[in-house]
């Protein structure tokens, strides 16, 4: 039996919800805040918050200097890439997994996810003598390719949960009308699980947009994303903390943006199948 939840309870809860967003959110408004700020306004203490001279002299020091376009569509081919790339193998993958399990497909699923418990460093010479042999070095779509394998292991554990939720009947059904293992994928499974494949997609675009260890180790000048952007501002003479928060700014901003207009399509994906 619930207990109805009173005002005051109610109240309590929202106050401590928007102390928990705030708490969140407070290193982006920092960061945010010092990009309009003077070298030496941003180092100031104690810090100063509002009342100061706002300039946008820093994004422009920025983008003159590094050329913010490039580094973005890097980080647009190298997310959007890996993510494509990603879905067109866990999806059937997933479906394998959820609708003709085998004896052994729980323990290749923990397999899968033990595999994100290996830190990065642990492989990071083999897979850079392997690109450095086959030119992947500072190559785009060498970032695409091991992004991909990186987040492959949550990809399909995503896809695996959501098409569980589906009942196989309808598979049962689209087969004895005539529809092949293709048709059965593409007219019948996938339109059905949109919700989840699109958070999926979504969350795979963020983990990889945010990637950074792998795009500073495999890229140089080339193909370097906005990770790499970012981290050129730090410099033996120290950090420069407003023209390194205007760099910062222009990265998150694509991302922020993105999450914020998909913000319900994420949601949905994320509890598709929670209720019943």
């Amino acid at each position: 039996m619930s207990r109805a939840i009173t005002p005051r309870r109610k109240a309590v809860n929202t106050a401590l919800a928007w102390a928990l967003g705030l708490l969140i959110f407070f290193p982006i408004l920092w960061t945010v805040l010092t990009s309009f700020k003077t070298e030496a306004t941003a180092i100031a203490d104690p810090p100063v918050w509002f009342f100061f001279d706002w300039t946008t002299e820093n994004y422009s020091v920025v983008q003159e200097r590094s050329g913010y376009f490039r580094f973005f569509w890097n980080s647009v081919i190298i997310s959007v890439g890996s993510t494509l790339l990603g879905l067109l193998i866990a999806i059937p993958a997933a479906w394998s997994m959820a609708f003709v399990p085998g004896k052994r497909t729980k323990d290749i699923l923990m397999w899968m996810l033990s595999t994100k418990m290996l830190p990065a460093v642990g492989v990071l010479v083999p897979i850079y003598l392997i690109f450095r042999d086959t030119g992947l070095l500072d190559n785009v779509w060498g970032l695409v390719i091991v992004l991909t394998l990186i987040n492959l292991p949550i990809i399909v554990w995503m896809l695996y949960t959501y098409f569980r939720e589906i009942p196989g009947e309808i598979l049962e059904a689209a087969r004895m009308d005539g529809a092949g293992l293709r048709a059965e994928i593409v007219h019948v499974l996938t339109p059905m699980a949109v919700p989840g494949i699109a958070s999926t997609m979504l969350l795979n675009i963020i983990l990889a947009w945010n990637e950074a260890f792998w795009t500073l180790n495999l890229t140089a000048a080339k193909s370097a994303p906005l990770t790499a952007f970012i981290a050129s501002y730090s410099s033996p003479e120290g950090l420069f903390y407003a023209k390194l928060s205007a760099a910062s700014t222009m990265a998150i901003a694509p991302i922020l943006i993105m999450g914020w207009f998909s913000q319900k399509q994420l949601v949905r994906g994320l509890t598709f199948g929670a209720v019943k």
